[in-house]
């Protein structure tokens, strides 16, 4: 890590959940530049690297192409087709499998008619797939297929050997969409910091904080391939993580023994200035009386009346903050 972080210690993550499949990392504080750097290359490989499941074609008996159409049931084959190419599964194995999806009596077709096999789970049972006139069957198998990236009509093709399957292009990653911002941060008199806020929204196959975890490694495994031998030039200008780890665990395990712990929940303050708090590792009132006004106002989500509200507290308890008169 940049040597910078000796200073200013590891950076803080901190999550706000948004939806069942939607979340918020908060990364900071970084030094200047850094926001972009990881965002930038997070979100790359969120959006073209992680493994996901598609479907890749389906097949019909007596169907040869994808304008046919057939008696009692109301799509066409191409409507089918691009309704199927919403189907959310969850594989645990890579690579293709079929699987059916049969209707033996008049209504609504839906993902929940398919049969699916162990280790195989449709997520959206309730997805649209055609409707069905009383007195008419509908069997289809559907090709499944695990990777990652983009995959086209034409690359399918290629591979392809049975001219009976009708093909779909499939973009196989989970994640939906991904977004980030930097904003400046401060920590004590330092302004000119990055804070990294990315957002990840997925399909629900894999959940956004897995998704981080994924993209990290994923990147660690090549930026390893430049440190094969340990070789370190300006050794003496990287953090080493280990070690500031270490010193902050124990400057806090000091703290704990040599003060009293007295939670901040007592102090009866809203919803939105404890959340910050917390989110900034300041768990207790005595860390709050030992705390400068630069310092809370570092934290994300504290303003002016957060900063009212907490000394207003701190007074009501005969307290005051590091530097107040």
């Amino acid at each position: 890590m940049h040597i910078i972080h000796t200073a200013i210690g590891v950076p803080k993550i901190s999550r706000t959940i948004l939806s069942q499949n939607e979340e918020t990392f908060l990364i900071g504080p970084l030094p200047s530049g850094y926001g972009v750097t990881l965002g930038n290359s997070l979100r790359r490989v969120m959006l073209s690297s992680i493994p996901g499941t598609r479907v890749t074609g389906i097949k019909i008996p007596g169907v040869t192409h994808e304008y046919t159409t057939l008696p009692g049931v109301r799509d066409s084959m191409l409507d089918i087709l691009l309704n199927l190419k919403g189907l959310i599964v969850e594989k645990n194995d890579s690579g293709i499998e079929w699987i059916t999806l049969s209707k033996k009596k008049g209504g609504i077709v839906t993902a929940a008619d398919i049969k699916c096999p162990g280790g195989i789970t449709v997520l959206n049972p309730d997805m649209y797939v055609t409707s069905l006139d009383e007195g008419f069957e509908f069997t289809v198998q559907i090709r499944i297929e695990k990777n990652v990236g983009y995959v086209g009509v034409d690359e399918l093709t290629k591979r392809e050997d049975d001219v009976g399957v009708l093909l779909v292009d499939a973009n196989f990653s989970p994640v939906i969409n991904v977004k980030y911002e930097v904003e400046n941060a401060r920590y004590g008199e330092m302004t000119n910091l990055d804070s990294l806020s990315i957002t990840i929204k997925t399909n629900g196959v894999m959940s956004p904080s897995d998704v981080v975890k994924f993209s990290g490694k994923m990147l660690a495994s090549y930026f390893d391939l430049f440190n094969e031998d340990a070789l370190q030039v300006g050794g003496e200008f990287i953090a080493d993580i280990r070690q500031v780890l270490e010193r902050e665990k124990q400057e806090v395990k000091a703290d704990l023994e040599k003060e009293t712990y007295t939670p901040i929940e007592i102090m009866g303050l809203s919803p939105r200035t404890l959340n910050a708090l917390v989110n900034g590792d300041i768990l207790s009132i005595e860390q709050l009386t030992k705390c400068t006004e630069a310092k809370l106002s570092s934290i994300k989500g504290f303003g002016k009346k957060a900063m009212t509200e907490v000394r207003d507290a701190l007074k009501g308890r005969g307290f005051k903050l590091l530097g107040d008169d």
